[in-house]
């Protein structure tokens, strides 16, 4: 008998000696007074065995069968050894027809030694106690930004470590773009954010860590605070807002989401037998993240979309802004040097072009480049300039040595 059915019987049989009546069992025991007189009825006549549930010892109706239980188990070893449970229970309706709640499934692998409880984990880091943040109440408002490297290909297609960056919306948890990227440096960002603002509109803030594509390092920082990043003055330009986090856990809705990518975005290619970066971004685009949205995404408190969508003509300038901007100063020979290339400034119609003139050189995502002065856009060629400056200097040196 459990430690309940054996107070109960007591309170009975105190009842049944005179000790207590009927109202005092039932108050004491919080049941109504005809339970007590059931109890004494079922005591008197079965004993101690009357107060017992009916159903123990007894296998539930519902229970899985030992050869449907054989059947899960052998997938689960076969394609599912690494899958969590309620992904697999996901994968058991959608790829075998098994349908199985994720608690049933887990309470197997756990059986079987195929999954650990996290409450039996250790190596868990002490909490730290952190003040809750409510959701914020409109789509658009706030959007959380990262990249994540990892073996999303686990080795297929010759792909070690790629990085994967991924956008999610605070207020509906809904993942917004997703896109593999050669890594997260200043060009990838600026091509993510022009795709992102064409098809979404801009948000009205964006919260970053402080990696150094989108915040310049602590001491330079101190020591001119005006000094921006390339991403910092894109979206001033554009009128969004960026905020820095000052924890991993202060922008926690984007970790974890890369936690649960790692988990099932892996397995999802695997199961796919995808080993491309583009197959694979066609797979985000056309299949993932829509379904992701459908199962984690909530509805906002309010309705309004705080992203502001943009005109045509703004969409085709936004490769104007979004791109890494640097200057240069055009040299007496009307050339000028761009990442140890130098460029010939040709004759450019509707343009005075003079020595000393202040050349903006835009790089864009695709690694293509414009040049322009007073904002016109100038016509160059590129030369061997430094080839041939380090061949004159050569041949000038052998000159000078002594025979």
């Amino acid at each position: 008998m459990s430690t309940k059915e054996l107070r109960n019987l007591q309170v009975v049989e105190q009842v049944r000696s005179g000790q207590l009546t009927s109202l005092e069992a039932a108050a004491r025991l919080d049941v109504t007074d005809r339970t007590v007189r059931r109890w004494k009825a079922l005591v008197a006549e079965q004993g101690a065995q009357g107060l017992t549930h009916a159903s123990r010892g007894q296998v539930s109706p519902r229970r899985i069968s030992p050869s449907e239980r054989q059947h899960i188990l052998k997938l689960i070893q076969a394609q599912y050894l690494d899958f969590g449970p309620t992904l697999v229970a996901e994968k058991l309706v959608e790829l075998h027809g098994i349908t199985r709640d994720p608690t049933t499934v887990r309470d197997l692998m756990v059986s079987e030694g195929l999954w650990i409880p996290r409450s039996k984990r250790t190596g868990w880091r002490s909490v730290v106690h952190r003040k809750w943040r409510e959701r914020r109440a409109h789509r658009g408002e706030l959007v959380q930004f990262d990249g994540s490297y990892h073996s999303w290909f686990e080795g297929r297609g010759g792909l070690a470590e790629t990085c994967l960056l991924a956008a999610i919306d605070d207020a509906t948890g809904q993942l917004l773009r997703l896109r593999f990227a050669p890594h997260e440096g200043t060009l990838p960002v600026m091509g993510f954010w022009t795709e992102y603002a064409r098809k979404q509109g801009l948000p009205k803030e964006i919260y970053l860590d402080r990696f150094s594509t989108y915040k310049m390092t602590q001491q330079v920082a101190q020591e001119n605070p005006d000094l921006k990043t390339q991403l910092q003055r894109a979206m001033d330009t554009l009128g969004v807002k960026l905020i820095f986090a000052l924890s991993p856990q202060a922008k926690g809705r984007v970790e974890r989401l890369f936690k649960t990518l790692q988990d099932r975005l892996v397995k999802e290619l695997r199961l796919r037998n995808i080993s491309s970066v583009t197959a694979a971004n066609q797979f985000l685009d056309q299949h993932f993240v829509q379904d992701f949205n459908k199962k984690f995404s909530c509805t906002p408190r309010e309705p309004t979309d705080f992203h502001r969508l943009l005109s045509i003509r703004e969409q085709q300038a936004l490769p104007e802004t979004l791109c890494r901007m640097e200057q240069r100063v055009t040299q007496h020979d009307f050339t000028l040097s761009f990442k140890a290339q130098w460029y010939q400034l040709l004759p450019t119609r509707g343009l005075a072009i003079r020595p000393k003139d202040i050349v903006l050189v835009r790089e864009y995502p695709e690694h293509t480049l414009s040049f322009s002065i007073r904002g016109k856009q100038a016509l160059v060629k590129p030369i061997a300039k430094s080839q041939e400056r380090r061949s004159s200097a050569r041949q000038l040196a052998q000159t000078l040595v002594p025979t």
